[in-house]
């Protein structure tokens, strides 16, 4: 049988969750200016002091926990789409998974890597969210050389990173055939 505490801790994970998947949902459906935490708070009909309870940092703090949300989503999905994949096909694969979480997911992926969040990357402190989504890049690249390893998923990392942004900023060809280009010639550079 659950007793008080549980249950109350059950609760409070569950209000936090809701918390998390209803801004993410107005973020993805409307972009991030319509996430306030009076929007949220009415959504979800609950206080803004209950938002705060969960989320002291206010707005900034419910965006760093969709971010890592994100970058579990990330993990997960980067790891199905390669799962299986023949080695010669499986950076192109990858590549093309990443682009595809980054338009599926464009509130999210702008939370993950562009907007000001309440933790560090490559530091102690660094949440096992992001540990684990950077662990995929270093495998995608191939993590065999640990001295270099690292480095290699930094600058593929950053690659990636432009191609989506400049494709979402329709700053890149939308055509399919250069999509299809861009990709072959970022894994022929990592693979």
């Amino acid at each position: 049988m659950m007793g008080v505490r549980e249950r109350k801790e059950r609760e409070r994970q569950d209000r936090e969750r809701m918390i998390v998947d209803c801004a993410r949902r107005i973020a993805e459906d409307e972009g991030w200016p319509a996430v306030t935490t009076r929007r949220l708070a009415d959504e979800i009909e609950y206080s803004p002091p209950v938002l705060y309870g969960h989320f002291p940092e206010g707005r900034d703090g419910i965006v760093s926990a969709v971010a890592l949300d994100g970058f579990r989503d990330f993990a997960r999905v980067m790891q199905e789409a390669t799962e299986g994949e023949a080695e010669g096909d499986r950076l192109a694969v990858f590549v093309e998974a990443y682009l595809r979480f980054a338009e599926e997911n464009p509130a999210t992926y702008e939370a993950m890597f562009s907007m000001r969040l309440g933790v560090r990357f490559a530091d102690e402190s660094t949440p096992s969210e992001l540990r684990e989504a950077f662990a995929v890049l270093v495998s995608a690249v191939g993590g065999e050389d640990a001295g270099n390893a690292g480095t290699r998923a930094e600058v593929f990392w950053s690659a990636l990173h432009g191609m989506c942004v400049l494709t979402q900023g329709q700053r890149l060809s939308l055509d399919r055939d250069n999509r299809s280009a861009r990709i072959e010639v970022l894994a022929g550079l990592f693979g």
